[in-house]
């Protein structure tokens, strides 16, 4: 078995992709490596690139990219991770994507293997519409565009790696889904 478990966890809004990345890392003993939970802890600490996010956030601006890659950069870094990672929410782009692959090769890492939550748009606003305490842009008009956002965005990542990435159904109950995800990492998790 490999020391390393480097692995990018990604789907639409809704997909779960979050309550399966807690269950991977509670298995694996690897950190889940949430890209808005970074940056607030970036922002907390004070450092530079913290500041740098912190101004910019507080002007309503997105972070750019740079300055989410290095901060992904560093935390890639800590000694939590040296048996690899889930990434939740990083790389949404195919610049992100390419940043991540330049990151691992300079560490010495194996690359990221990538998992996607496939899940009909159907779904998924029924997912997110009928949460019981849904975030505040959880109505129809704001999941639509969070859809679109992810389609134009974040899409592109799964054609960046698409000889790698694997494709896993997201419907069902979350042990259902949980044992797709564990029979597609094989002997791994």
């Amino acid at each position: 078995m490999s020391e390393q478990f480097n692995l990018i966890l990604t789907g639409p809004p809704g997909s779960g992709k979050g309550t399966q990345a807690k269950r991977l890392v509670e298995k694996l003993g690897i950190p889940q490596i949430s890209t808005g939970d970074i940056l607030r802890e970036a922002v907390a600490s004070g450092s530079e690139i913290g500041k740098r996010a912190k101004a910019i956030m507080e002007r309503g601006d997105l972070v750019p990219d740079e300055v989410v890659i290095e901060i992904v950069r560093q935390r890639l870094t800590r000694p939590d991770c040296k048996k690899g990672f889930v990434l939740d929410g990083f790389p949404r782009t195919a610049p992100q994507a390419a940043a991540l692959d330049g990151i691992l090769r300079d560490q010495g890492r194996e690359p990221a293997r990538v998992l996607a939550l496939i899940v009909a748009d159907d779904e998924l606003r029924r997912r997110i519409l009928s949460r019981g305490e849904g975030r505040a842009d959880d109505n129809e008009a704001a999941v639509a565009k969070r859809l679109a956002v992810y389609k134009r965005d974040t899409e592109p990542v799964l054609t960046h790696y698409a000889k790698s990435v694997q494709r896993i159904d997201g419907v069902g109950s979350m042990d259902e889904i949980t044992a797709r995800i564990e029979r597609a990492l094989g002997a791994r998790a």
